[in-house]
């Protein structure tokens, strides 16, 4: 049994720019999205650390946070912390993309 440490950071990413986006400007809304989907992403992590083809809760997460943050980066062209997030998601994507495709057929 591998531990997923990418996801296990990934997670850890979404959950610090939630409570620095609620430090910062005391933004409840980023706080909640963070802490939400920094848990989904956590708990995407734990399920692909105990089976390496259970990758769907990991899959919907960042695919969510690309496709939200992108649009809000696409909006304001502005790095942080929609570019970063849209970045580091894509990026968790085309990691879980790759184990879904290596993953062996069964017949």
């Amino acid at each position: 049994m591998s531990v997923d440490w990418v996801g296990y950071g990934y997670a850890a990413l979404i959950a610090s720019g939630g409570v620095f986006g609620y430090v910062k400007a005391g933004s409840v809304p980023s706080l909640a999205a963070g802490l939400l989907f920094g848990s989904a992403a956590g708990f995407g992590a734990y399920q692909v650390s105990n089976d390496p083809a259970n990758i769907w809760v990991s899959l919907a997460t960042s695919g969510a946070l690309t496709g939200v943050m992108g649009k809000r980066f696409y909006a304001s062209r502005k790095f942080m912390p929609a570019g970063l997030m849209a970045g580091a998601s894509l990026l968790m994507v085309g990691k879980l993309s790759l184990a879904l495709l290596n993953k062996p057929v069964q017949s």
